[in-house]
């Protein structure tokens, strides 16, 4: 893999947002992209059903990457799945220090399992080893000679072994042969074992004996890894303890795990913990590697750790593992489960031995990761903090409050639930800080916020002049604005976009981002002045719900805040229209009045535009419901633009029909008469259909709507992808649910409750 594995910041994205960041950088396919997303990758009932006994259901487990990973100078993305807090973060930050030294050194043997047969009832008379060995290529021959293919990929038979267990008082002597097999790629358990069945008759007629059992050994000591590393002193200094320290802590727990097996059972749990994620993410035996692993700990006396470490004569530190790991990345197994193909992928589809030097790398630095910690400030620390995070989810903590919530639990020490709910009132009530967007900002800083919005009615239709009905999504972004002095550049962060970048000062723009907050400088005369544009999105991007309106609008209030500018509400929405027209070319301008005045509104283009305010009737929810694809709104404009051209009086007709409804949708907002609110939506969603703007998926979730009780439902915005809307003046848990319960996304938002809080509720 050419890619870094380095992606710093990607715990803090959500999961939508990592798997976009991955596709993003070529990593995962947009195949892989969309399974993962929806969930795809996990087993149905029926198919379990196939693999084993007495199904009842499917147990699932977290899927994470371990990053930062760097193996004999090669970057790697490692695919874990767990569901133990701390294994994940615990390697990648290992991996991250050990890239200090080099990263990890791994060398490993030519991937061979055992099969052995055993042999009673033989009289152990002088020359039977020899006899036996010199039918050593015969007895090779046939144990191939079934596995033309095995052969033919450069494996096989390659060796026999004998071994004598001598009799006691309570067993018999027995003959015990060692078939060494190459297997390759392949796990390789049930080819060894069929070749053990079919070379036991003739070791029966060499010995004179009884075969009795034919089996693999999972004691893989023909497959044995090694893994090192060599971390700088000055990487080991953190909490207040020196390098030298942190050092010598974890060469003196170790040497507590060389000399006492019950300190070296745990020892090497946490190795495992590792490797075990790595297998099971890639469909290999994690049992078999375990029992191996195990095995050889105590093979050589008294059970011991698997690891090394110790000080090198610069003074820094050095660890090794040395393990037995046969795993394969071919085989049935692999098609068992979606999964285990992404997973492979995501490692860059690795042969068998890469494979298992790549998990030696993890084995040892879970190993690191896990002795720094007991030599510091102790594991329970970490483990508190992880924990923290899973009973905020556990307290339903929105989204925008989530960091807090955990460093406010971590804090206090009391990782309960019901203090998390505390935290998230305390919050809400003031008693926290203002606002998710006002941490840790100066002072001096700007601040402003724009609104998202839903169209009820209207898309496509107003952009050739009829009306659209829109209501905005409170809040929906918030910008700090700050000055940068001595700055080379204009500081964006959006952490929620996966945005996180400087643009130049007098550079052509990247993107359309770009693009837009150049025209807002150069409108403002700023656009000379290095400074720092930091947002945090309520809502996601590319879901037709006015997100790069909103963030117009918030950056230049933000802006005329920092700079005391005196822009008035006209002054902020007109300059949000010529941002909207650089992102969409030919956008109504809806947007941006919804972002700018935060009221629902009856919009008609013009110049200037006519904007009539809408009081509602009889306040009620609404639930967004999100695709899994973005809609992009200038895309699907000009789309809409070229086949009016083609058949422009039967698009004008369209238009005017959703002109009548959208009219008569105003109407029955501000009466509260719902039910033909509901009914306008619904037809309206037939005539954008028809103008071929929707997808499989809006269909899909429109459907949930609608049988899940919603009184109408419909696409919002430009469509191709993007978002839904359903209104549901009862129980929009339920439709919420039934979305999320296909793996779509969404949330509630709120027609006639100015203070809706969306409460960051979109999952």
């Amino acid at each position: 893999m050419s890619l870094s594995s380095r992606i710093p910041g990607f715990y803090k994205h959500s999961v939508e947002d990592r798997l976009r960041m991955l596709l993003d950088r070529g990593v995962l396919t947009a195949e892989d992209y969309d399974t993962l997303l929806t969930g795809r990758n996990v087993v149905e009932p029926e198919e379990a059903d196939r693999l084993i006994e007495n199904v009842i259901g499917t147990q699932s487990l977290p899927l994470g990457l371990g990053l930062n990973f760097l193996v004999n100078e090669r970057e790697y993305i490692v695919p874990m799945a767990v569901e133990e807090p701390s294994i994940v973060a615990a390697v990648s930050s290992a991996a991250k220090t050990a890239r200090a030294g080099g990263g990890f050194r791994c060398r490993s043997m030519d991937p061979m399992l055992i099969g052995q047969i055993q042999v009673v009832g033989v009289e152990m008379v002088p020359g039977l080893k020899e006899t036996v060995l010199e039918h050593k290529e015969q007895i090779l021959d046939l144990a191939n000679s079934l596995h033309p293919n095995m052969v033919a990929r450069g494996g096989g038979a390659r060796d026999l072994e004998l071994h004598v267990h001598p009799a006691t008082s309570t067993r018999p002597e027995m003959f015990i042969v060692h078939l060494v097999v190459d297997t390759r790629d392949a796990m390789g358990a049930n080819l060894v074992n069929s070749m053990c069945e079919e070379v036991a008759p003739l070791i029966e007629q060499l010995t004179g004996g009884q075969v009795f059992l034919r089996i693999l050994s999972n004691l893989t000591d023909r497959a044995m890894v090694v893994a090192e590393a060599t971390i700088p002193l000055e990487q080991l200094a953190s909490n207040g303890y020196s390098g030298s320290e942190v050092r010598d802590g974890i060469i003196l727990a170790n040497q507590f795990a060389e000399v006492d097996p019950h300190r070296a059972a745990t020892h090497n749990k946490g190795i495992m913990n590792g490797i075990d994620a790595v297998a099971l993410a890639t469909g290999n035996d994690w049992r078999a590697i375990e029992a191996g692993a195990h095995a050889y700990a105590g093979m050589k006396g008294p059970y011991r750790s698997l690891t090394r470490w110790w000080r090198t004569e610069a003074g820094d530190l050095a660890g090794a593992l040395e393990i037995p790991l046969k795993v394969g990345t071919v085989g049935g197994q692999m098609a068992s489960n979606p999964t285990y193909g992404i997973a492979h992928r995501l490692l860059g589809s690795p042969g068998a031995r890469e494979l298992a030097e790549v998990m030696a790398a993890v084995g040892l630095a879970q190993n690191f990761g896990a002795l720094r910690a007991l030599s510091t400030d102790g594991i329970q620390r970490g483990h508190m903090a992880l924990h923290a995070r899973s009973v905020a989810v556990a307290a339903g903590t929105p989204v925008a409050y989530f960091e807090r919530v955990v460093d406010r639990l971590v804090q206090d020490g009391n990782v309960k639930i019901w203090r998390a709910k505390e935290i998230v009132d305390e919050i809400k009530s003031g008693a926290g800080s203002q606002d998710p967007a006002d941490d840790n900002a100066p002072a001096t800083a700007g601040r402003g916020a724009g609104n998202g919005k839903i169209i009820l009615l209207g898309e496509h239709a107003v952009v050739y002049g009829r009306h659209a009905l829109a209501a905005p999504v409170d809040m929906a972004m918030r910008a700090i604005v700050d000055e940068r002095p001595g700055a080379g550049g204009i500081e964006i962060l959006i952490p929620q976009w996966n945005v996180s970048e400087t643009m130049e000062i007098g550079a052509d723009p990247r993107n359309s981002l770009e693009e837009s907050l150049q025209l807002i400088l150069r409108e403002l005369d700023l656009e000379q002045r290095p400074m720092s544009i930091h947002l945090r999105s309520a809502i996601p991007r590319a879901m037709g719900l006015g997100g790069s309106a909103a963030l117009a609008v918030a950056v230049i209030r933000a802006i005329d805040a920092r700079f005391t500018l005196g822009l008035d509400d006209e002054q902020v929405n007109n300059l949000a229209y010529l941002a909207e027209q650089h992102a969409h070319g030919r956008a109504s301008g809806i947007d941006n009045s919804v972002a700018t005045y935060g009221r629902p509104i009856l919009f008609k283009r013009g110049e200037p535009p006519v904007i009539r305010e809408v009081t509602v009737g009889r306040p009620t929810p609404v639930v967004v419901g999100l695709s899994r694809h973005e809609g992009l709104t200038a895309a699907m404009v000009g789309r809409v633009a070229q086949a009016r051209e083609s058949t422009p009086n039967a698009y004008e007709r369209l238009f005017d029909e959703i002109d009548v409804l959208t009219l008569q949708a105003a109407e029955e907002l501000e009466a509260g008469n719902l039910e033909n609110l509901g009914r306008c939506m619904n037809l309206c969603h037939g005539l954008l259909n028809a103008l071929q703007v929707s997808t499989h998926q809006l269909e899909e979730l429109v459907e949930i709507a609608r049988n899940h009780g919603a009184l109408g439902a419909k696409l919002t915005g430009a469509g191709g992808g993007g978002a839904i809307i359903a209104l549901a003046p009862e129980n929009p848990e339920r439709i919420v649910q039934a979305m999320r319960a296909k793996r779509y996304r969404a949330f509630i938002t709120h027609l006639g409750q100015p203070e809706s809080d969306l409460q960051g509720s979109v999952a």
